[in-house]
């Protein structure tokens, strides 16, 4: 599909990647109490930036039940940032290595933690080394000695091909996005929603809150990555414009797309990562909680329920850490509110009403982490 406009993310991928047979490994699984990972290697259009394999991982529990996960690991916009670099990049993740390995991880995927509302539940985890946030389909030369394939939307398209294909009786999806996976997570809700029988679809988008929906940034952006060349055909979205799809926007399309989807995000107020990433792109966010509160503002006004869980602090994502069990804001731990909003059950917003972060003792407030160059792109973003 390089080069072309294919709408329909799902339909990017329609590559008969070869994952019956992946699928055929996993039937033959034997009922283990403690489920294994399988990679999966889609082929076809599917690859990393550097044009490398792409390739993603299953977890196979309760059929019934299914996460799908959207890694982060930051994005990038110019030949300086989307650089190959020999030392791991600070601004973007490019490859798939040991640590996209869930069986790795903690946080959620800690299956054996007591508290953990995604136990029992199957997994398609979709890792991220394309810089795009999971959005683009498009090829962009910068220089002879660099070409970035940016193709997050034909990845993750394969993915959620492989979740239709692989879990048709799912009485419920979740869609858990962390750091760049959460700012497409509201999209691929509509896409599951489409692809799948009408199961219960719920998203929970971790730090991406703040991103704000500025014609002309989403057009240099949107315009390198290619994510007009991946806009699903939904009622409202034949005629927009690059200017016109926006972070903040897809909330609004998916959830107007499918009124059904229940939509939720967390945030820190003062995320240093979502200020770094915002500067980096010539937006001035030093008082992110306000644009926090007005993307959540902008998506209500348009109809569209978000509900939210606002923490202080500066911090960056907590899914994949214990910091996930530990999250208590306004007497309302975080996991509790989690596993009632995957529940179903009735949940209220819950936000900060002490924001602002200590400064550091003895810190200049400027001299914050992520602004300092510090990597974006571990585990926790």
């Amino acid at each position: 599909m390089r080069g072309t406009k294919a709408r329909g993310l799902v339909a990017v991928a329609a590559v008969t990647i070869g994952l019956l047979g992946a699928a055929s490994t996993m039937a033959g699984a034997s009922s283990d109490p403690a489920p294994e990972w399988t990679e999966i290697v889609p082929g076809g259009d599917c690859q990393c930036a550097d044009g490398a394999d792409f390739s993603f991982f299953a977890r196979e529990a309760d059929p019934t039940k299914v996460m799908f996960f959207l890694e982060g690991g930051g994005a990038c916009f110019d030949p300086v940032t989307c650089a190959f670099t020999s030392d791991p990049s600070t601004t973007y993740d490019w490859d798939i290595g040991d640590d996209d390995d869930p069986a790795t991880m903690g946080g959620i995927f800690d299956f054996d933690h007591p508290g953990n509302p995604f136990a029992d539940y199957s997994v398609v985890y979709v890792p991220y080394c394309t810089g795009d946030i999971h959005l683009g389909n498009t090829t962009h030369e910068f220089s002879p000695e660099l070409s970035v394939q940016f193709k997050g939307a034909v990845n993750g398209a394969a993915a959620v091909e492989y979740l239709a294909g692989n879990f048709a009786d799912a009485e419920q999806v979740v869609v858990v996005g962390e750091s760049a996976g959460s700012a497409a997570a509201p999209l691929y809700s509509g896409l599951i929603s489409d692809a799948m029988d009408s199961p219960r679809i719920t998203v929970f988008a971790d730090g991406s809150g703040a991103y704000p929906d500025e014609p002309a940034l989403n057009a240099a952006v949107g315009g390198l990555w290619g994510t007009m060349n991946a806009v699903p055909d939904w009622e409202g979205t034949e005629d927009m414009t690059v200017e016109e799809w926006s972070l903040p926007g897809l909330w609004v399309q998916a959830g107007t797309h499918d009124p059904d989807i229940v939509m939720a995000r967390f945030d820190f107020a003062y995320d240093a990562t979502q200020s770094f990433f915002a500067g980096l792109v010539g937006v001035p966010a030093d008082d992110l909680l306000s644009f926090i509160d007005a993307n959540e503002a902008t998506v209500e006004a348009a109809g569209v329920e978000q509900w939210s869980y606002t923490a202080p602090g500066s911090d960056h994502t907590l899914v994949r850490n214990d910091a996930f069990y530990e999250m208590e804001v306004e007497g309302v731990t975080l996991v509790d509110w989690v596993s009632a909003l995957v529940a179903g059950e009735e949940i209220a917003d819950v936000h900060c009403e002490e924001c602002e972060p200590p400064a550091p003792a003895g810190s200049d407030p400027a001299d914050d982490g992520a602004a300092a160059g510090t990597d974006v792109t571990s585990s926790t973003g």
